[in-house]
């Protein structure tokens, strides 16, 4: 495996000597190797879901286990040891249970300050995270970090196309990089700009900054998908902008509508060292999203449930895929409701595929009964009963997942000329190999409910066509009516809004 040189070769080497670099912003390059910390927690919280993520839920990995993780297999090209602290996600859900975000945090300072003297941290987030009593928690782990490390050490967090941005978080970090896709297809090479930033800026000596623009508008990322216009052409130029000398990184963020709080609104983040260079990149592209805000759409057909059935059973060829959108868990969804199963059994609807309905006592009562045996039981309705009610069927098991840890239970079962995926946690079934793993074949049903937004890259060349449903849930699609009382006055919500970019510089940045 070929390294990645810290010491000689890397894309803002020529920084180095470039004339955009102001003399105040070069600090004497390093003569020993330096120390540079990993840490990070990671979550996409919906705060319209009742459904909390406690620390139970969350996927924890402490000291050589991050280091040893598949996510992170990639800082082995570089010649520099990264220091592991913790990295804690939970996936996509409701709000963290605030006893479980402290908890976290407490370990996660206590490594980071065993670590002293550092040099560098590299932040591996999503900045989607939203904690109960809490606003802006990203901006709140930045500033437990900048407090640790102190003023000097630089701070670099690798993001999802969906996170959202604060003056905070802006204040306590020193570079940033996010997605460029959606669906997501550049996760390694997100990271590892993240990383190349850092470890370059400490063996030249370069010191960045970042600028950004906030921008008020607020998208579902279903419809702001970069495989069509305007998300395609507003994404594609992005890399060009990170050629000027000056500029280390230029990143677009859709943000996270489903956060009702005041940063939940798109950005323009621009790291660099010619503070004057980024502030005007990011105002052009700031404009450049705010103009083509009325262009976002969705990809594929949308209508209610029973609109979306409707089309469904009057197509001509199969399958025909549903996205079940307000109940995904991949946008943090529940992945419990019942309202798709009420609608096909009323409307008698035959050969149909349900992937995801997650029912943990459900699921335990096929394993107890086993395959063959038919049993009534309540699907739907257990995570948030309100939202949605259960519903009784008499189902015959089909098929039940080989597992010894009893939380990664999943059935099958079968019932009315249904067939439904059951698991005993929230999990996505949005790629086909998901249906496959359980003996199942998507295209030889009628119809095919995924609880997601877009499709999966596998699940999207099957789809015969594929329909989306407007359907209630933690993460409604139907952005203009989900309720808003915490942002700041934010299109599509002020349809006659005016905005004019106003790029903002990092106070560190300023100070340097």
């Amino acid at each position: 495996m070929q390294r990645r040189s810290f010491l000689k070769t890397g894309s803002v080497a020529a920084l180095a000597t470039s004339a955009g670099i102001a003399r105040a912003q070069i600090v004497p390059p390093f003569t020993r190797q330096p120390r540079i910390a990993i840490g990070g927690i990671a979550s996409e919280c919906s705060s319209y879901s009742r459904i909390r993520a406690r620390l139970e839920n969350f996927n924890i990995l402490r000291g050589d286990e991050i280091l040893n993780d598949e996510r992170f297999t990639f800082l082995k090209r570089y010649d520099v040891p990264f220091l592991p602290t913790l990295v804690a996600n939970a996936g996509s859900g409701g709000p963290i249970a605030r006893d479980a975000y402290d908890t976290l945090k407490t370990e996660y300072v206590g490594r980071l300050r065993a670590l002293l003297p550092l040099d560098g941290v590299y932040l591996s987030m999503h900045g989607a995270m939203y904690v109960e009593g809490m606003n802006d928690a990203e901006g709140d782990w930045y500033e437990a970090t900048r407090q640790v490390v102190g003023p000097d050490c630089i701070l670099s967090a690798s993001y999802d196309l969906h996170g959202n941005i604060s003056q905070r978080i802006v204040d306590n970090l020193d570079a940033i990089t996010a997605y460029r896709t959606a669906p997501h297809a550049d996760r390694v090479e997100n990271t590892m700009r993240a990383t190349d930033m850092l470890t370059h800026c400490l063996r030249y000596g370069i010191r960045p900054g970042i600028v950004w623009a906030t921008i008020p508008v607020g998208l579902a990322g279903e419809q702001s998908s970069t495989e069509w216009d305007p998300g395609r052409r507003l994404w594609s130029d992005l890399s060009e902008y990170n050629r000027q000398a000056g500029v280390l990184d230029v990143s677009q963020l859709v943000g996270y509508v489903w956060a009702d709080e005041p940063r939940s609104a798109a950005s323009v983040v621009v790291t660099g060292t010619d503070p004057a260079l980024q502030a005007r990149i990011a105002a052009e592209l700031a404009k450049r999203y705010w103009d083509a805000r009325a262009a976002f759409r969705f990809g594929s057909p949308t209508g209610t449930i029973e609109e979306t059935i409707a089309m469904a059973v009057a197509a001509k060829t199969q399958p025909v895929v549903i996205s079940d959108s307000g109940d995904n868990p991949g946008g943090g969804g529940n992945a419990d409701q019942s309202l798709f199963l009420q609608a096909i059994q009323k409307a008698g609807v035959k050969n149909v595929l349900i992937g995801g309905m997650t029912d943990k006592p459900a699921t335990d009562a096929c394993y107890a009964a086993g395959v063959g045996k038919t049993i009534a039981i309540t699907v739907g309705g257990t995570l948030d009963p309100v939202e949605s009610s259960p519903v009784k069927v008499n189902a015959t098991v089909q098929y039940l997942a080989p597992v010894t840890d009893a939380s990664e239970r999943e059935a099958v079962i079968a019932f009315d000329g249904i067939t439904m995926t059951l698991s005993s946690k929230r999990r996505a079934y949005h790629a086909t190999e998901a249906f496959l793993a359980l003996k199942l074949e998507p295209t030889a049903f009628k119809i095919v409910v995924l609880k997601c937004g877009y499709l999966n890259p596998t699940m999207k060349p099957l789809a015969n066509p594929h329909l989306m449903a407007l359907s209630p849930g933690a993460i409604d699609q139907d952005i203009p009516h989900i309720a808003n009382r915490h942002r700041v006055p934010t299109y599509p919500w002020v349809k006659d809004l005016q905005y004019s970019p106003r790029p903002y510089r990092s106070t560190r940045f300023a100070r340097a």
